[in-house]
C-alpha cells in the first residue's frame, strides 16, 4: 500500500515549505540556548527524545493497537516538535524562544532518530513480512523535507534579515495554512482506512496527546522550570510534526501514517484547549502581580 509518487513529491514539498518557513525564524542564539538555559532545553530534549517515542509504545501497546498502526503511533512520537507547537507556545505566554530552540535541534536530530526509532517500532510490534523498511529513502526523506529546508530558511535569515522580518507573518500564515493542507489531504486520502479504524485511533492519538502534555509540563515543574518554559516543553511534546510522520509513513506503507493523519485534527484541538488555559492562567497571574 504505498503511496503513488506524485503524492509522495507533494507531501515532501509541504514539509518543506513548512520547515523553511520554521528556519527563517532561527538565530545562533536559538542553539545558544543550550549553554545559556541548559536544563530547560535538556528537559525538553529528554522528553521529546526518548518520552514521546517510549510513551507512543505504551499506549500503543495500552490500546491493543494493530502492529502497523503501533508502528505508526512510534514514528509520530519519535518525530520532533513544529511550527504548529511554536505558534501555540506564543499564543499560550510559554517560552517560545525555548519552543523555537528545542524544535530546531529535534528536527536538525530527526535525521537520525526518526529512523532509529522507526526501526525499533517494526523490531518491536510483529509488522506483516510483506512490508518493508528499506532505511536509505527514510534518511533522504528526511533530510530532503526537513534537515535542508531548515538550513535554507536560516540562511536566507541570514542573508536577507529585512524581508525576513517584513515577510514574517505571512511566512507563518503560510506554514500553518501548509499543515492544514497536509492534514485535510492525509486524511481525504485515506477516508476508508481512516473511517475503519477511527475508535481506536481516536482513543489512542487522544490518550497519547494529553498523556504527553501532561508529563510534559510535570516534568518540567519537577525539574524547578518556571510556568512559561513548562508551557513550552508540554506542547513540545504534545504538538509533533505530524506532517513528518505522515510523509515518511506513506512511503513505507500508507496505514503507517493512519495515526499521524488522526493525531493531526486531535492535537489542534486539544493543544489549542491548552493554550488557551495558560493564556488566561498568565493574564490572571499578570493581574494579580
Amino acid at each position: 500500500m504505498e503511496q503513488s509518487p506524485l503524492a509522495a513529491a507533494l507531501l515532501t514539498a509541504a514539509l518543506a515549505v513548512i520547515m523553511l518557513a520554521l528556519g527563517t525564524t532561527l538565530r545562533g542564539e536559538q542553539f545558544r540556548l543550550v549553554f545559556t538555559q541548559p536544563r530547560g532545553v535538556l528537559v525538553g530534549l529528554l522528553n521529546l527524545l526518548v518520552v514521546a517515542p517510549a510513551l507512543a509504545y505504551g499506549v500503543a501497546e495500552l490500546t491493543g493497537l494493530d502492529p502497523l498502526l503501533a508502528a505508526g503511533l512510534m514514528l509520530l512520537g519519535a518525530a520532533p516538535g513544529g511550527v504548529f507547537a511554536n505558534l501555540l507556545t506564543h499564543l499560550a505566554r510559554g517560552a517560545t524562544a525555548l519552543s523555537i530552540s528545542m524544535t530546531a535541534i529535534s528536527s536538525t536530530l530527526a535525521v537520525v532518530t526518526v529512523p532509529i526509532w522507526l526501526g525499533v517500532a517494526f523490531a518491536t510490534f510483529d509488522v506483516p513480512s510483506d512490508v518493508e523498511l528499506d532505511m536509505g529513502p527514510i534518511v533522504a526523506r528526511v533530510l530532503i523535507g526537513i534537515a535542508v529546508p531548515l538550513a535554507a530558511g536560516m540562511w536566507l535569515a541570514a542573508r536577507r534579515p529585512q524581508w525576513v522580518e517584513h515577510h514574517r507573518r505571512r511566512l507563518e500564515r503560510v506554514a500553518v495554512a501548509t499543515f492544514a493542507v497536509v492534514v485535510v489531504v492525509a486524511i481525504a486520502s485515506q477516508t476508508g482506512p481512516v473511517l475503519d479504524n477511527l475508535g481506536e485511533l481516536i482513543v489512542a492519538t487522544v490518550l497519547l496527546n494529553v498523556l504527553a502534555m501532561t508529563i510534559g509540563f510535570a516534568a518540567a515543574r519537577a525539574a524547578r522550570l518556571d510556568a512559561p518554559q513548562a508551557t513550552a516543553i508540554a506542547m513540545e511534546l504534545g504538538i509533533h510534526n505530524a506532517a513528518l510522520a505522515v510523509a515518511i509513513g506513506a512511503a513505507v506503507d500508507e496505514r503507517l501514517a493512519l495515526p499521524a493523519s488522526v493525531y493531526s485534527a486531535v492535537m489542534v484541538v486539544t493543544g489549542g484547549l491548552f493554550a488557551a488555559f495558560m493564556a488566561r492562567r498568565g493574564r490572571v497571574a499578570a493581574a494579580a502581580a
